[in-house]
Parts: structure tokens; sequence; C-alpha cells
């Protein structure tokens, strides 16, 4: 229902934030990597995902599209509530749960507080496809926020090439040539489409 919220943080702490946008206070649970990326600032664009009870309506609150995705999909799997997914997500990062599904690794799984063993295995058996985006070290080595791939990227679909073909080529790129500018990561990629 909200995509987002934008505003002005009111009232900061490691589960919650509270964002004041049009005279409005919204109180938003968090977890501890969005507390982290929202602290020091001022105003914010907060990913929202609304949860209604039959005693409340709760919001919850992410830095990134990536994250929100992955606590969406943590939803699905039964046995798997909110706060269990939102723990998650406090204990370890997006890549570091992603990376553990891609690997069936229950043991960094269970870890989490919260999480048994046979929850591990059916997070595992439930996302491994939903969350299959490359090897985890391709996801180490080029994160999503990554400002020249974004550039870069957003220049090629512009030029006409599709975002599918792209992107492999683009990734390759960069990880061959890490402080490579944008023009140069262009231009190489160019030459491999």
């Amino acid at each position: 229902m909200y995509e987002f919220i934008s505003g002005e943080i009111a009232e900061l702490n490691p589960a919650m934030v509270v964002l004041q946008t049009g005279g409005v206070g919204y109180s938003i649970h968090i977890s501890l990597n969005t507390f982290s990326a929202l602290n020091g600032q001022k105003q914010v664009k907060i990913y929202t995902h609304l949860i209604v009870r039959e005693d409340a309506h709760l919001l919850y609150g992410f830095a990134g599209k990536a994250e929100r995705e992955l606590f969406r999909n943590l939803l699905s799997v039964s046995g798997v509530g909110a706060a269990t997914a939102l723990m998650m997500l406090s204990s370890l990062s997006t890549d570091e749960i992603v990376s553990a599904i891609n690997t069936e690794n229950v043991t960094l799984l269970k870890s989490v507080k919260g999480i048994g063993i046979k929850t591990a295995q059916r997070i595992i058996i439930d996302l491994k496809d939903k969350v299959a985006r490359g090897t985890p070290a391709e996801q180490i080595l080029i994160p999503a926020n990554n400002t020249i791939r974004n550039e870069a990227l957003s220049a090629l679909v512009m030029l006409g090439f599709a975002r599918k073909n792209a992107e492999p080529a683009l990734d390759r790129i960069i990880r061959e040539n890490p402080a490579a500018s944008v023009e140069t990561v262009i231009k190489l990629t160019l030459k491999r489409l």
C-alpha cells in the first residue's frame, strides 16, 4: 500500500524510527542494518511494508529495496513472521542471508535468535530459487548501490541495450577493472556487447 515514506527523523532507536512528514509522525519498525544507514541523517526516504492485523496496522521500514524484498521473501516462508524476519535482517546483512541461502548454510541461519534447524532448512528450500541472483562472490564484489555500475547501466540502457544483456557484461568489466571510471566502464562494456 505504501511504497515509501520520505520525511524528517523525529525519533530514532535501533528498533524503530518515527518519521515526520506532512504533519504526521509514522512509527516504523526497522532492522539494525537500517538503523545504521539512517543514523546521523535528518531527511530520509524509507521503503515500507505494511502488515495489517486484527489488532494493529504495523509499518516496517528499510533503507533499501533489496532489504525490503528479502523481508517479503522471508515472510512467505511458513513459520517466519515479521518479528523473526526483522531479527534475521538485524543479525545478518542482506548479502549474508542471500549467501547462506544459496550455499545452504543452515548453521549461519540457525545462529539467529528464534531460528531453529527446521526453520533454517525451510528458508533455504523455499527461497533458494527466489534469491538466486548470481554467486555470493559476485554480490560481494559488486554491491547493488555501486554508483559507477548504476550510472554505466543507465547509460547503456539509454543507448538501446537490453538491461538483461548489459548487466552481466558490465559486472565482468567492473570485476576486472575495479578502479575504472564510468566512461571507461561504458567503453569497455560496449566492446563486449
